[in-house]
């Protein structure tokens, strides 16, 4: 099977060519001043980058503040899923295997399970999580993208096809739909992987039907390997990582864009799918990818590791826009919410470190930590902060995902399949409370014209 024929449109008069583009760049571009002038919250943010209130959740909620005598002040970052504490949650939960099915269970349902409740979700997951023969065959099958997330796009909106009630949207059947969703994601990504190696690139092609025994953790882990084997620790790093990655406030860009068609009324698939398209962003889901990239470029520049001068040289040289993308962002460093620290990334780390040393990588887990430390003081200097800064989740989730041998382009999907938790989460919570179509407000600003006939242009 080949690729999509590239229809090239060529022009035979390049002038006119760049005189339209350079017409449209300048019709498309806004006087900056004009939002202060107005009064707009660029990116629905205040003057201090805070995020302005669209909406009301139960499902999580995002502290990064403590209050001391009518001030707000920056404090340690802590995140809680339903009302628990996510440390709470890590740490009763670390000598457990399906930690990742525990917390989709509290997401969708409000409460953490029984015993007999939580059997009985497993069991129905797993009823859930494989493909049939005939969408591996028509869907995984034809046409594979190199970006995994377009193929998640594209096998979610053709799961509509195979569902006897795709449009509708009582609550009691987009659970259901909910929670099939969420267990195929497994192997519809690992699936798409495999089919883009095997067709694109020419490698043997391994697919494995997950085992209704594995979490989802270990099915991902099974169905990515040729050999099929994997570690206890492998396994519960993975499954710590996609608790960490299950939800996150319904302010992140995902879940608002899920929000947001949801509330058109819109079927399940196409409200889904429509958040793994805002996942796929590098600002958002794909920064893992790019602290990675960068982390790569520095330990290639910096000859001594363990030389602070040297690495505070590079990543100011990055922050003057002489080095990595020339974006001069110190990718992994910062958050929207989070000042002291992102409770993700805390506990994230501390598994880092586990498999680090079980995979021989301790050094570079050491250079990690020190670029860490050394980007918030760089970053502090060069923007002249006074706020404190922090790591955020995505500075170790791609070490993490290397050291589990997770190939580049599986680093969003992972996060896609976690995230769909969260998503059908919030999706739920739109539906049964009936809110309104969400339209947000644009000022004009451009010029009214009259009219002129085409002879007279």
């Amino acid at each position: 099977m080949g690729k999509f024929e590239v229809i090239h449109i060529e022009t035979s008069d390049s002038d006119l060519f760049n005189e339209l583009y350079n017409n449209a760049m300048l019709s498309g571009m806004i006087d900056v001043n004009l939002y202060e002038e107005f009064g707009v919250m660029r990116g629905l943010r205040d003057s201090n980058g805070k995020g302005v209130l669209t909406g009301l959740t139960e499902i999580s909620d995002v502290v990064a503040t403590q209050t001391i005598e009518g001030k707000k002040l920056p404090d340690e970052g802590s995140l809680y899923y339903q009302g628990y504490n996510v440390y709470d949650l890590i740490d009763g939960l670390k000598d457990r295997r399906y930690a990742f099915e525990e917390i989709t269970y509290l997401l969708l349902f409000g409460a953490l399970p029984t015993q007999k409740e939580f059997e009985e979700f497993k069991d129905v997951m797993a009823s859930f999580n494989g493909l049939s023969n005939e969408f591996t065959r028509d869907v995984i099958m034809r046409l594979p993208s190199e970006n995994i997330m377009n193929g998640l796009q594209r096998g979610l909106l053709t799961l509509y096809s195979y569902d006897d009630m795709p449009e509708d949207i009582s609550p009691a059947n987009v659970l259901r739909q909910s929670l099939q969703i969420i267990a195929k994601m497994s192997a519809m990504s690992t699936y798409l992987y495999h089919a883009y190696q095997h067709i694109q690139l020419d490698q043997n092609l391994v697919i494995k039907n997950p085992k209704p025994e594995y979490s989802t953790a270990e099915n991902l882990l099974y169905m990515l390997r040729p050999d099929g084997q994997f570690t206890e620790l492998e396994a519960k790093v993975l499954d710590v990582a996609l608790v960490l990655h299950a939800e996150h406030g319904g302010g992140n860009n995902s879940t608002f864009t899920t929000h947001v068609v949801t509330s058109s009324g819109t079927d399940t698939y196409s409200a889904l799918s429509a958040a793994i398209a805002s996942l796929k962003g590098f600002r958002h889901g794909g920064a893992n990818l790019k602290v990675k990239h960068m982390m790569e470029e520095i330990m290639t520049n910096v000859k001594d590791w363990e030389n602070e001068q040297e690495i505070r040289d590079y990543l100011k040289k990055i922050l003057d826009k002489q080095a990595f993308d020339g974006q001069g962002l110190i990718y992994g460093i910062g958050h929207a919410v989070y000042t002291k620290s992102d409770p993700r990334e805390v506990i994230l780390k501390s598994y880092a470190k586990q498999l680090a040393a079980a995979k021989d990588r301790e050094a570079e887990f050491a250079f990690y930590d020190r670029v860490e430390r050394l980007a918030k003081e760089v970053i502090a200097a060069h923007r002249h902060l006074f706020k404190p800064i922090c790591a955020n989740v995505d500075f170790y989730s791609g070490l993490v995902y290397d050291c589990l041998g997770i190939p580049e382009n599986l680093f969003t999907p992972i996060f896609a399949i976690s995230r769909m938790s969260g998503w059908s989460a919030h999706r739920l919570e739109e539906i049964i409370n009936k809110g309104k179509i969400i339209r947000p407000a644009y000022k004009y600003v451009g010029h009214h014209r009259p009219y002129k006939a085409i002879q007279d242009r």
